[in-house]
């Protein structure tokens, strides 16, 4: 039979191994998990000129935390990205679990002045390979204009992607990313295309309005 002094020690063993079970990380709830947002982009995303800590997605997620809202911003942004190379390599960029897609791109083919047919053609692309992945992914779309250099014909062809897009895909739809900042000195840097970090902050806002009412629709489902 077991003494006083053998039952206290295996007493409190068994209390240990119990109380280490306890404290032993809990199973993820789907439901209470951060939702990943994604910025999928070229430079204004990634923030050429004033660092991802001050371009827009970054001001995105300060919104966010500010709400007490558990998504998780991912700065996709990579600069001189086309709409081709965003289209090369969404599939890695979706081996993470993505419920939201801001899709800006589209801003270097037209100044480059790529057929927008093709342009068109790789965002759509990207569209479809996010859906094939995720068929409950939300996915907005990043109005872009370039300036008239190339002609009016091509102006007007390459800035009508993008409502048409959003038409066909039925798609939440930013006009214009650059709403207000784009041909204004003052939130440019020198180049005049990126904004500095007081155009980030309009820009952010231009995205805001589309997608707070989507989050917000999403959490309370």
């Amino acid at each position: 039979m077991m003494n006083r002094k053998k039952f206290a020690y295996f007493f409190i063993l068994l209390t240990m191994f119990f109380a280490g079970r306890a404290v032993s990380a809990p199973a993820v709830d789907a439901d209470t998990a951060a939702k990943n947002i994604l910025f999928l982009g070229d430079s204004i995303t990634a923030g050429l000129g004033v660092g991802k800590d001050h371009a827009y997605p970054a001001i995105i997620q300060q919104k966010i935390d500010s709400l007490g809202w558990n998504y998780n911003v991912i700065n996709g942004g990579l600069s001189g990205e086309t709409s081709a190379g965003g289209l090369r390599r969404i599939n890695w960029m979706l081996k993470q679990t993505v419920d939201v897609m801001i899709l800006e791109l589209g801003g270097n083919d037209g100044l480059r002045g790529i057929d927008p047919s093709s342009t068109r053609k790789n965002l759509q692309g990207i569209i479809d390979s996010a859906r094939a992945k995720n068929p409950d992914i939300k996915i907005v779309l990043a109005g872009m204009q370039i300036p008239p250099n190339l002609g009016q014909d091509y102006t007007k062809e390459f800035k009508n992607i993008y409502p048409e897009l959003a038409k066909k895909n039925d798609l939440p739809f930013i006009p214009f990313l650059l709403e207000g900042v784009g041909g204004k000195p003052e939130l440019n840097q020198g180049d005049g295309i990126h904004p500095n970090e007081k155009g980030h902050k309009i820009v952010a806002q231009n995205v805001w309005k589309v997608l707070k009412p989507l989050l917000l629709k999403m959490k309370n489902r």
